[in-house]
């Protein structure tokens, strides 16, 4: 169920929609990274910009003396604080301000300078980061004015680490979404799925259920419920037609069979050739089978998938099919085996598998020339059995091999040798409401049936 959820492409689509979300999300943190920390940058700098502008100011009414005073008043109001003064003669000698020397770094493009603060936490044994921008007083002294940014880089990072939470918290909480919303549209389309192979089976009763909940699954599921009433209603139409035509005539072909027995027996009475009337017999009994036969498909299409179903040991119904038809291979001088590899049981009607199999090895014998070969063998692997009937006959052609099970369909275009067409047709009728797949290959030469089915225990792990 998980894997098939997986391919779904109710999945896939909420994957896709995830993925393009997420990435949407992630480009709008970045955004708001990008500027906040912009925003917080500009601040600093123009903080430092106006401490730059207030102390040229205060140089320029109260000289060097009143600058130093400022620098020292301000260091002293806030002795760990961010703030950054530095001030020196021109041979950059320190005259004030809390840094020991001058920066070793070159000024940038702007004029900032961006160094690293060392001892500068509580630990003593911290770097920080600080950014600074320097101008030269008349008289030859330099003023470096800057801010230790540590705070500014501490907040920047868990601005990040936030965003990068916040984003695989999204994807997290529109993976579980996607999952959640696939798995209910998987439901919804499942039981789709389920409905309409039970229909496939024959069951055309089963209609898909509704939810009540007036969205587009249940208007889909509406229209498809009412497009299987129309097609049950024709089906059974049809089959009525079918049905009343098979017994309204197989009724009146009794009679005249009868009356065909009483003409012959009154013709051997009386010395008269009944060869006439017996090949009308015949005539009528063949009539009469072919009716036989499609009342009996249609019995078949139309019952339950598991009704009458017993556990069967498909080894001995293949020995008692093969002991029914040894008679008739022998009579045709023809070799006929039977090799069973495995104990296979499936679940099924004995009867109507009986007949199916008869079938097929009936149609093998009629069609393999005299001292020909006919082998069946029973083998099971991976919970499935098979079922392999192989003959040297002349075959049937790739392009007719799947209309072979339509009703009255025959290889021979004149009909001039026995037969119906109806014999694959109830074969293929009993294949499908066991679940089991029919495939002709070429034996070179002749015709290689393989009848693929589950076995009883590996249908029992599907229905539980």
């Amino acid at each position: 169920m998980q894997a098939r959820l997986l391919r779904s492409f109710s999945f896939r689509l909420a994957f896709t929609y995830m993925a393009l979300f997420g990435a949407s999300v992630l480009l709008l943190l970045w955004f708001i990274y990008w500027s906040t920390a912009a925003y917080m940058s500009r601040q600093t700098d123009a903080t430092i910009a106006a401490e730059i502008t207030g102390l040229s100011e205060r140089y320029d009414m109260d000289g060097l003396a009143g600058l130093i005073e400022v620098i020292n008043e301000r260091l002293s109001r806030k002795p760990t604080g961010s703030s950054i003064y530095l001030l020196t003669t021109a041979l950059n000698t320190r005259i004030a301000g809390n840094l020991n020397r001058w920066p070793s770094v070159q000024a940038d493009s702007d004029g900032w300078l961006n160094f690293r603060l060392e001892n500068a936490g509580h630990g003593k044994n911290e770097i920080h980061l600080a950014r600074a921008r320097s101008f030269t007083l008349s008289g030859g002294f330099h003023l470096l004015v800057g801010r230790d940014i540590y705070e500014l880089e501490e907040t920047q990072q868990r601005i990040i680490q936030t965003l990068i939470l916040g984003f695989i918290i999204t994807l997290v909480l529109g993976g579980i979404g996607g999952f959640v919303l696939s798995r209910r549209v998987m439901k919804r389309l499942e039981a789709i799925n389920t409905t309409s192979r039970e229909i496939i089976n024959g069951d055309l009763s089963r209609r898909i259920p509704l939810q009540h909940s007036g969205d587009e699954f249940d208007a889909l599921a509406d229209n498809l419920n009412a497009m299987l009433d129309r097609i049950e209603e024709l089906m059974e139409g049809v089959r009525r037609v079918s049905d009343s035509i098979a017994h309204d005539l197989r009724t009146p072909l009794a009679r005249l069979r009868n009356r065909l027995e009483l003409l012959r027996a009154e013709q051997e009475k009386s010395g008269q050739d009944p060869t006439q009337t017996e090949q009308a017999i015949s005539e009528a009994d063949g009539l009469l089978k072919t009716f036989n036969a499609l009342l009996r498909i249609a019995r078949i299409e139309t019952r339950q998938r598991r009704e009458s179903f017993t556990d069967i040991d498909m080894g001995a119904l293949l020995h008692d099919v093969i002991e029914l038809y040894e008679p008739l291979a022998e009579e045709k001088n023809q070799s006929l085996s039977l090799n069973l590899n495995a104990t296979v049981h499936m679940q099924g009607d004995r009867d109507l598998l009986f007949q199916a199999m008869a079938n097929l090895l009936d149609n093998a014998i009629k069609y393999t020339p005299a001292q020909g070969q006919i082998r069946i063998s029973l083998d099971e692997q991976a919970g499935k059995g098979r079922i392999m009937i192989t003959d040297n006959g002349p075959g049937i052609p790739e392009a007719e091999r799947q209309q072979v099970f339509q009703r009255f369909y025959r290889l021979e275009k004149s009909r001039t040798t026995p037969g119906s067409g109806l014999g694959l047709s109830l074969v293929g009728a009993v294949a499908r409401i066991h679940d089991m797949n029919l495939t002709l290959e070429d034996n070179h030469p002749g015709l290689r049936i393989l009848c693929d089915f589950p076995t009883a225990q590996h249908a029992k792990i599907n229905e539980s």
